[in-house]
């Protein structure tokens, strides 16, 4: 099962959804911004900044925000300029780590990961280290009362989706990166609703945890990255048995 996948249900279960509204679309800003500024500000010619677009969407971003994100990117509006990097190693249980960044100051973010990984007993690797464990993917999450598999499984494949799983009471679309908004399309056109729509890192494999000790603090090391502000994404290819979160939850 997907670490990525269990994580996202994970803080949708703690309530973080709703309170932290405001820094999904800040993420979904920097994202539509980066993209612009590297790919230009026409999402026809642009897929990272059609994918933007379509998961800013799909969170509900008012048009207005995606129009002055993607005129910041293009130099039209001032704004921060703020440089991609990516980060990777391991956590607890040497669960793989892959972290993308958004940054206007490269210094204070690689201190700030490098201590929140060595304090829940991870470390900060070489770039390559975990990489190869993850593939680029297109990902809509859509809740299982949203529509019966059937349905969902016909709608998606016939616009190109490569396949769609069970993951964490949810179901997931998997695309290829530059198909997700033609299958986004789909779905939206048929009024069923999506939990979310983004292009990600998801893991080949995965690493079993097994000691709730680790698990608990693989999780807190979790929180605490996604929760700083410079970094826009965080993959891992953990495995936890549903009792020992439970049993963290509670």
């Amino acid at each position: 099962m997907s670490g990525h996948s269990k994580w996202a249900t994970i803080r949708r279960k703690k309530g973080k959804a709703d309170a932290e509204r405001g820094k999904t679309f800040t993420r979904h800003i920097k994202e539509i911004t980066v993209a612009a500024r590297e790919g230009g500000g026409d999402p026809v010619g642009n897929p990272r900044l059609r994918s933007a677009i379509a998961a800013a969407k799909v969170s509900n971003m008012p048009a207005d925000n995606i129009k002055r994100a993607i005129q910041k990117g293009t130099g039209e509006l001032p704004g921060v300029s703020y440089e991609s990097i990516t980060y990777e190693g391991y956590g607890p249980a040497g669960v793989a780590i892959y972290i993308e960044v958004f940054t206007d100051n490269k210094n204070r973010v690689v201190a700030e990961i490098r201590h929140i990984l060595s304090k829940y007993g991870g470390n900060l690797g070489a770039n390559g280290c975990v990489s190869w464990m993850f593939e680029k993917k297109g990902i809509i999450t859509v809740e299982l009362d949203a529509v019966d598999e059937d349905t969902l499984i016909e709608i998606a494949t016939e616009a190109g989706a490569e396949d769609i799983v069970t993951e964490s009471g949810s179901y997931e679309v998997i695309i290829a990166p530059n198909d997700i908004d033609t299958v986004r399309s789909a779905i939206e056109a048929k009024n069923i609703p999506m939990a979310s729509a983004e292009v990600t890192m998801r893991p080949t494999n995965s690493t079993r945890v097994d000691s709730e000790s680790e698990a608990g603090s693989l999780l807190k090391m979790l929180e605490l990255l996604e929760d700083n502000d410079d970094i826009q994404k965080v993959y891992t290819n953990f495995d936890i048995d549903e009792s020992i979160l439970e049993k963290l939850a509670g």
